[in-house]
């Protein structure tokens, strides 16, 4: 097996040991993505391959500062990386250098990592597909005429065609989940708070989303998770990290499991999803856990409500700019400005409703996690579709009303803040991925992390490599 194939715990443990040099493992990953990324559009703004090889080369020598030493991470394009090109996606950055790392970049870079450039997302992470005017579309690595999804689509196609070893993503309304079921990888969204922002702008009402982690393994989830997570003493409602690593050999048998599937209907799926999440489902039964369907638990369009109400108001508060300035304005993409302008109509009432809503949710979920261990739903309503799109118009027939409401089924998670584990459940019929939602209480993220090991060594998706024309 070469070492593009390794993950990052298996590479971590060769480079201690002194079995591998940082610079090979450098090597080969460049190599990598010198022959590969030109098809999928990955990673963009990378710096000077001489340069990432010098850096490497000094990490041959140095002493090792953590499990990340020597090894290549590219950071989603929504992050601050210091001294590198970061655009958000949006013309209005094009040519933005950060002069700071964001805290989890400083963090990475702290265990160890080489930052090899960054992973490309939609404009400012709106969409679940992956494309934008600075550096066009990534291409899924299992069907180039294929999203990836979105907005983590560069760092799970990067994952997927092995450019690296694991990936950070982000995650608001599923962009961790749905680019990792598109594209046969794992993607993690933490119980919200567990990995904390930086303290700029507003620190106390944005809660609903988070930074995460991206790999081919669930230890490697769980590694990153531990270099990521814990409390920033600058923003609010921070939760200590936990050494997750070492508590990934959880017994299933007798664990319940809530399989809420297509939520009655309301989450309408494209045909062979479900079919898909019930053959993971039963490999979850297989490992001696209790599955039992569920009724709709809460109002899907009361949850809608609420999230695009919530969603809506925290654009147009953070984002306000983009729309009040002509010039900026004509360079934001019209998802972004849909975005800001349903928070401009809302008033304070609304904003407190939604609120209620979600306070409702919150209370509805924790009544059903006394109950069960875990719940399970689809990561994604549609198959990878083609990347020409904007966006899906329709699922069976009903007309989707909003850009992203083809991907209702991540907003129980998000609306609530639950730990969520993005897991590969096979190929459908036409030779595209899709994976389902392994979901937890609050707080309950090195439970859900176990699970999904168990599901990982008893299935191991991420080891289907894309086709040969990726090598």
């Amino acid at each position: 097996m070469s070492l593009i194939d390794l993950s990052a715990t298996e590479l971590s443990a060769l480079i201690a040991s002194g079995e591998v040099r940082p610079s090979e493992v450098m090597e080969a990953h460049l190599a990598r993505v010198a022959a590969v990324n030109p098809a999928i559009n990955a990673i963009v703004s990378a710096p000077d391959p001489d340069r990432l090889m010098a850096e490497a080369r000094a990490a041959d020598d140095a002493p090792r500062k953590g499990w990340l030493h020597g090894l290549p991470v590219a950071v989603k394009d929504l992050l601050p990386v210091r001294g590198m090109r970061t655009t958000f996606g949006s013309p209005v950055f094009a040519d933005f250098v950060p002069e700071h790392d964001a805290l989890i970049v400083a963090r990475m870079r702290a265990a160890g990592a080489i930052i090899t450039g960054k992973t490309n997302t939609p404009e400012w992470g709106h969409g679940s597909h992956t494309f934008n005017r600075v550096h066009g579309p990534t291409r899924n690595p299992y069907d180039l005429a294929r999203t990836p999804g979105g907005s983590s689509g560069g760092a799970a196609a990067a994952l997927a065609a092995r450019l690296v070893p694991v990936a950070d993503g982000s995650d608001m309304m599923g962009s961790l989940r749905n680019p990792a079921a598109f594209c046969n990888v794992y993607g993690f969204r933490p119980s919200w708070g567990l990995v904390p922002a930086d303290a700029e702008g507003d620190s106390f009402m944005a809660t609903l989303a988070t930074e995460g982690p991206m790999a081919r393994t669930v230890e490697d989830i769980a590694r990153l998770l531990g270099t990521i997570a814990g409390e920033n003493p600058r923003v609010p409602f921070g939760r200590p990290a936990e050494p997750y690593a070492e508590r990934l050999g959880a017994d299933l048998r007798g664990m319940r499991i809530g399989w809420l599937g297509d939520w009655g209907g309301a989450y309408g799926c494209e045909e062979g999803i479900l079919g898909l999440c019930a053959a993971g489902l039963g490999v979850l039964e297989d490992l001696g856990a209790r599955v039992e369907p569920l009724a709709p638990p809460f109002a899907a369009e009361r949850l809608w409500q609420s999230w695009t109400t919530l969603r809506g108001f925290l654009n147009a508060n953070a984002k306000g700019e983009l729309w009040r300035d002509p010039a900026r304005r004509a360079l934001t993409k019209p998802e972004t400005l849909w975005e800001i302008e349903q928070g401009l109509a809302l008033s304070t009432a609304e904003v407190h409703a939604a609120s209620v809503t979600r306070s409702a949710w919150y209370a509805a979920a924790a009544d059903l996690f006394a109950r069960f261990d875990a719940l399970v739903m689809p990561a994604a309503q549609v198959w990878p579709f083609p990347v020409e799109w904007r966006w899906p118009q329709a699922i069976g027939g009903r007309a989707m009303d909003t850009y992203h409401r083809w991907m209702e089924v991540v907003v129980p998670v998000s609306l609530i803040g639950l730990p969520s584990l993005a897991v590969p459940c096979g190929f459908g019929a036409s030779g595209l991925p899709m994976g389902m939602q392994i979901i937890g209480p609050s707080g309950a993220d090195a439970r859900i992390l176990a699970i999904g090991a168990q599901y990982h060594r008893a299935t191991d998706w991420p080891g289907r490599r894309p086709p040969a024309i990726l090598g």
